[in-house]
Formats: C-alpha cells, structure tokens, sequence
C-alpha cells in the first residue's frame, strides 16, 4: 500500500517587470560628425535623449569592424529618457538595424548601433548573434546579462566585451545608471 503524500506548495507569483532604461552604445569613425544624424533617427522612435557619454575608444578593443568601418572607431553610449518595459529590447534592436542599414553607403554600415538597457541590476545587451550565454528573446534577436550591479558597481562576467571589462565604459554606464534610479524614484 502506498501512501501519497501531499502538501500545498505556494507558487510564486507573476509580477509585472519593472521599467528599464534604455541605451544604445553607437560607434565608428567620425561619429562626433554623424552622431547628430543618427540621433535624429533614433529620437522619433526612442524618445529624448538625457545623457550621452564622453568619446570612448572603442578601435582599441576588436579589428572585427575595420574593413567595414575603418580603422579609428570611437563610441558613445547614449540614455534615452522614457523608460520602457525590458521586452521591448528585441524591438529596439530590429529598428537600430533598420537605422544602420539606412545609413549604409555600398553595403556597408558607417555606425554600429547597439541597443540596451539598464536595470538597477545590470547592463543587457541585444544581439542578433546566438551564443551560450544569451538567451533568445524573438524575430532573431537574443538578450545577454553583459554586466552585473554589485557592491556598488557594475561587474563583467568572463564573457563580456572587453570594451565593457574597461573603466572608462563602466562608470559611463554607471552614471546612466544613477539617471535611471532618479527617474525609478519620481515615478513612485
């Protein structure tokens, strides 16, 4: 004879996820020249912009996009003020492609754009690129924990670009991130 034995187990319960800021990292040569226009694409969509960060190096880092681009690559990570829900990143990552292949001459791309976001616990990156350690989100888009807020700071995993291993591109993100906690706040 077998006893069943059962016991009442509280699931747990389905919330709303917290809003999220939105970035998008954008790089290539000459960008202190053609950051305005891709601004211009990005803010009917996006929403105003609230910070955009120093020049960053970014050539320093990857070959990867010399061919395409050229050799002297400089970034910026720019804030986008309305916050938005994190499933919205698959949809912002389809439309900064969409930007990029609007400003391509000959097939090639003059801007990177990476879409993101900022949570108060990390950085996400969207990719159209499946790895290991992203997690598929939809239409070909994937999401990766890029860095993790701890302690006070942000942390990279072994994983991470090595452009975002860099003090110079985590206190930007980190001050992204103080603008991101004040608006949290005004919305409560």
């Amino acid at each position: 004879m077998y006893v069943i034995i059962t016991r009442v187990i509280e699931l747990g319960k389905v919330k709303l996820p917290e809003l999220v800021n939105l970035v998008c990292v954008i790089f290539g040569s000459g960008l202190e020249y053609k950051l305005k226009g891709v601004l211009d694409l990005l803010t009917p969509e996006f929403g105003d912009v609230d910070y955009i960060s120093k020049p960053l190096n970014f050539s320093s880092f990857t070959s990867y996009y010399a061919k395409e681009m050229g050799e002297k690559l400089d970034a910026r990570i720019v804030s986008f003020k309305p916050l938005i829900h994190p499933f919205e990143l698959a949809d912002a990552k389809s439309f900064t492609n969409a930007v990029e292949k609007k400003l391509s001459k000959d097939g090639k791309r003059s801007v990177n754009i990476d879409a993101g976001y900022i949570h108060h616990s990390q950085f996400v990156l969207a990719s159209t690129k499946q790895w290991g350690n992203r997690v598929y989100l939809k239409h070909g888009i994937y999401a990766e924990v890029t860095l993790l807020f701890l302690k006070g700071h942000f942390h990279f995993w072994e994983m991470t670009y090595p452009n975002y291993r860099t003090t110079e591109y985590i206190e930007e993100l980190e001050k992204i991130r103080e603008l991101y906690m004040k608006k949290k706040r005004k919305m409560m």
